[in-house]
């Protein structure tokens, strides 16, 4: 039978961390390092999941039985809820056979449970000739991330689905895609996983605590995130690069930072960065540092002799597209 394949980006957060889940805006950029999904009809009424880069092979689950979350390895529990969303949303009744293939480890919090739920969805519409704008395939998704999760802004469904770079605001309420030419950032990943639900929670109880000042640091991200956004559309490096080390500070009070992002952030600024950062929920996971084309180098050559590990990684990809 007929095989459809479709991908997505991966993404980057590059400013308004946590400020997002309280419905300030962020800006995101997608990245093209992508998840493959292919998708095929078949005769049994179930569905087959092969993930290997998530360690699942041979999975099957009756097709009436997809809303169960028992028993559901880790790793495909997103295409699960992502298939009877689809399915339940379209009223379709059909054995499918899903494999999936990731140009990047789950471990770098670029987002990759969005990335699959995304190509998934836009695969499925391709296979079942459903026409989907994005606006449809983001709720679908964001629906799924809600059901597997509980809380998501839903801004790496963004990324993932328009491409590019964008300005987002929680629940798809404001995508506005910010027409930049080129973002030479350098990554480098600091060799520990992020915990995000943890360090969300972290910085909820801290608003508990004092609700006045974290609103009010809240408020400075957004001031961050408004002015980034226009230096991004200018290109202005010099600019931008202190409102990343602006953001770091905030996020810094927070406490959401740590000595490896920090040790990382500064090997960045004096091998000559414009700014640094760290990348997404803090904890771990990435930092992200802006240089010059020229300056590239040199600055991930300072963030591996600090211990991080250099992503070569592309910013401003393309959207999910059938392949």
């Amino acid at each position: 039978m007929k095989k459809i394949k479709a991908s997505a980006p991966g993404k980057l957060m590059l400013f308004g961390e946590h400020a997002v889940v309280y419905g300030y805006p962020c800006i995101v950029t997608a990245v093209e390092q992508r998840v493959r999904v292919e998708v095929q009809k078949i005769e049994n009424d179930i569905l087959k999941i092969e993930a290997p880069e998530v360690g699942v092979r041979g999975y099957t689950k009756k097709i009436k039985s997809l809303g169960e979350k028992a028993n559901i390895p880790k790793g495909v529990i997103f295409l699960n809820m992502a298939v009877k969303n689809f399915f339940k949303k379209y009223k379709i009744e059909s054995g499918l056979k899903i494999k999936t293939k990731s140009e990047f480890s789950s471990e770098f919090g670029f987002g990759s449970s969005s990335a699959v739920t995304v190509a998934a969805i836009k695969a499925l519409a391709e296979l079942f000739k459903i026409k989907l704008k994005n606006k449809q395939l983001f709720d679908l998704a964001y629906k799924t991330v809600l059901e597997v999760q509980g809380v998501g802004s839903g801004f790496d469904l963004a990324a993932a689905i328009w491409g590019g770079t964008l300005l987002f605001v929680t629940g798809g309420r404001k995508i506005v895609p910010l027409k930049i030419k080129e973002l030479p950032l350098v990554v480098g990943y600091t060799g520990v996983k992020a915990d995000t639900p943890t360090l969300v929670r972290k910085v909820a109880e801290l608003r508990q605590r004092y609700p006045q000042l974290v609103d009010g640091i809240f408020d400075n991200i957004n001031f961050v995130v408004e002015e980034a956004k226009n230096s991004l559309i200018e290109g202005d490096w010099q600019k931008t690069g202190e409102l990343m080390i602006l953001n770091q500070g905030l996020l810094e009070a927070l406490g959401v930072n740590t000595k490896k992002l920090s040790d990382l952030i500064f090997a960045a600024l004096d091998a000559g960065a414009y700014g640094a950062k760290l990348s997404g929920a803090g904890g771990g996971d990435c930092m992200i540092a802006l240089g010059s084309e020229r300056m590239k180098r040199e600055i991930a050559q300072a963030v591996e002799k600090a211990g991080g590990k250099y992503l070569e990684v592309k910013p401003n990809a393309e959207g999910v597209r059938i392949e």
